[in-house]
């Protein structure tokens, strides 16, 4: 397929590479001149401008849009809108609130214009692993796409095979999900997310507390000077609390296990706010996920070893650098 992508920062340039390895053509639009002459450069068609974009693009055309979330992306949006045609379909594949794609996907709707909404997960490894994906919007529009994000996704790999899912779409053991509805998928993303972050803070705290057990309050027969860097590694073999975050933690870890090249500052993108918003309108109690977004908030102000581990695992899996 031929594609525009607007947005090549870590995440929309190694999507434009994804693609061009898997013969895809990627016309693409940057407001940082230099990231699209880099792309140009590995065969991609780059232009200047969002108009040049569109004139690049045939009929009926897509559009990927990977931009930061917020005023950039409806202002974006706001000038493509002006641009394509009844027929043509907007991609928003950044971090979007789920509430702003369902009134973007209405009055796209309006001028014929479609609109799907892709929360991505994979960060800056996703060009080698392959990118998770979930997918709202109009189911017919999201089958015409389908090359795309089979392309984009990491397939079954090393995975072992779920029994008992014989009868369901085999596309979700590839790695990406049709959701529903405009919306749906960043949703489901932002629940993710909210995870993530519950996820991230108990490893962040167990390591803390592991980290801690040879202080001199302490009695001497209970305390241990721990190497937290092996721990690490020995539970990625088998253990129930192996995950991909852990094998970052270990990464991290083996460079610098005091982590002294991060102050603990953690910020929050979003997505874990508007999780805990969800719960609140829906009742559902979320206390682990609410208490790990309000510890970001005091990392700010006073920071621990366990803030620190965080810091490196966003650092690790999105590139994420402490403001």
């Amino acid at each position: 397929m031929r594609i525009g992508i607007v947005g090549l920062g870590r995440m929309g340039g190694n999507i434009a590479r994804r693609l061009l390895a898997h013969d895809h053509q990627c016309v693409v639009f940057d407001a940082n001149a230099s990231a699209v002459e880099v792309l140009a450069s590995e065969g991609a068609q780059g232009v200047d401008s969002l108009e040049g974009l569109v004139r690049a693009l045939p009929a009926p055309r897509s559009i990927w849009l990977m931009l930061p979330a917020g005023e950039i992306t409806q202002a974006t949006i706001d000038v493509l809108s002006g641009l394509l045609e009844a027929g043509d379909t907007l991609i928003d594949g950044g971090n979007a609130y789920f509430k702003d794609d369902v009134r973007r996907g209405e009055a796209l709707a309006e001028q014929g214009i479609s609109y799907l909404d892709v929360g991505v997960s994979g960060g800056v490894w996703g060009l080698d692993r392959g990118f998770c994906m979930m997918i709202g919007g109009d189911r017919e529009v999201f089958e015409r796409h389908d090359p795309i994000f089979a392309s984009l996704a990491p397939g079954e790999g090393q995975v072992e095979k779920t029994p008992a899912r014989e009868e369901r779409d085999p596309r979700v053991a590839q790695g990406y999900l049709y959701c529903g509805p405009v919306g749906s998928g960043h949703f489901v993303k932002m629940i993710h997310n909210g995870i993530e972050y519950g996820m991230m803070q108990a490893y962040a705290e167990g390591f803390d507390i592991l980290r801690n057990r040879n202080q001199e309050s302490l009695p001497a027969n209970q305390r241990y000077d721990l190497d937290t860097a092996d721990i690490a590694e020995v539970w990625r073999r088998g253990s129930v609390v192996s995950s991909w975050l852990l094998d970052l933690i270990s990464i991290s870890l083996a460079k610098d296990s005091d982590l002294e090249s991060f102050s603990g500052k953690v910020s929050d993108s979003g997505e874990g706010r508007w999780t805990v918003d969800a719960a609140i309108e829906e009742s559902v109690p979320a206390d682990v996920l609410t208490a790990s977004l309000y510890t970001r908030f005091r990392s700010r102000t006073d920071n621990t070893y366990g803030e620190k581990l965080l810091s490196a695992m966003r650092k690790e899996f999105g590139g994420h650098v402490e403001v």
